[in-house]
Parts: structure tokens; C-alpha cells; sequence
């Protein structure tokens, strides 16, 4: 199986386990802790087409800074730290720019949601890493 190929059921196992994994934590197990936190800032329903966009691209940082490197080292351990350095690093950026520029805004709302970040691409990282592994090897 080709490379390109290789990175395409990367991206598709990692989207899967991505989504499916923040759409719990945001709908179900923290909705009412973000409702109660941004109040009127949160929109009654989300802009799907935005979070289309986010998650779409969002994916691919996920294969380009955390799945690649690991395949190339052939080492999930590597996977999974720089997935969820690169989750930490672009959640932290969303956070902290919200701490410093919006009125109510918390440290513990940034904190928690930077944490989360981490966790979360770390596991859909290292998901897509054994996805890609396996049919990397059923292929072969």
C-alpha cells in the first residue's frame, strides 16, 4: 500500500475516533459545565459547518505532527507524546487567547479544556497510528 494511502486511513481512523470521543465530552459530559461557564457567549446550537472545518483540519495536524513521525520511527509511544503536545500547544492557543481578550473567561475553564486537548488528540492520534499499522500489515 502506498504512502498517501497509508495516511488516508490515518486520517479517516483519527476523525473517527476524534469526533466521536469530543462529541461525548462536549455534548454530553461537559455541556452543562460550558453552559454554566459562557453562558449567552455559547450559541443555542453550534455552527456546524465552522466545526466541520475545525475537525477536518484539526485531523490533519494530528497526522502531520503526531502519527507521521511516529510511523517513521515505528514507535506509538512517540505517537502518543506528540499528539498530545500538538493538542495541548493548539488548544492552549484557543484558550489563552480567550483568557486574555474575553470578559469571564476563566483559568479553570482554560486549564481543563487545555488538558482535554492533550488527552483527547492524544488518543485519536495513537488510534489512527494502530489503524494505520494494522492495515499497513493486513496489506503487506
Amino acid at each position: 500500500m502506498n504512502k498517501l494511502a497509508l495516511y488516508g486511513v490515518a486520517y479517516v481512523s483519527t476523525a473517527i475516533v476524534f469526533c466521536v470521543i469530543d462529541f461525548v465530552w462536549l455534548g454530553v459530559i461537559m455541556k452543562d459545565f460550558y453552559k454554566s461557564r459562557l453562558g449567552s457567549m455559547m450559541l443555542e446550537q453550534p455552527n456546524m459547518l465552522a466545526a466541520g472545518v475545525f475537525y477536518a483540519l484539526y485531523v490533519v495536524g494530528i497526522v502531520v505532527f503526531g502519527i507521521k513521525p511516529g510511523l517513521d520511527a515505528d514507535d506509538w509511544k512517540k505517537c502518543a507524546m506528540l499528539s498530545a503536545l500538538f493538542g495541548f500547544l493548539a488548544y492552549a492557543t484557543y484558550d489563552l487567547s480567550n483568557l486574555a481578550t474575553l470578559k469571564g473567561w476563566s483559568l479553570q475553564l482554560s486549564i481543563i479544556d487545555m488538558v482535554w486537548g492533550a488527552v483527547v488528540t492524544s488518543i485519536a492520534g495513537s488510534a489512527g497510528y494502530f489503524a494505520t499499522r494494522a492495515v499497513e500489515r493486513t496489506v503487506a
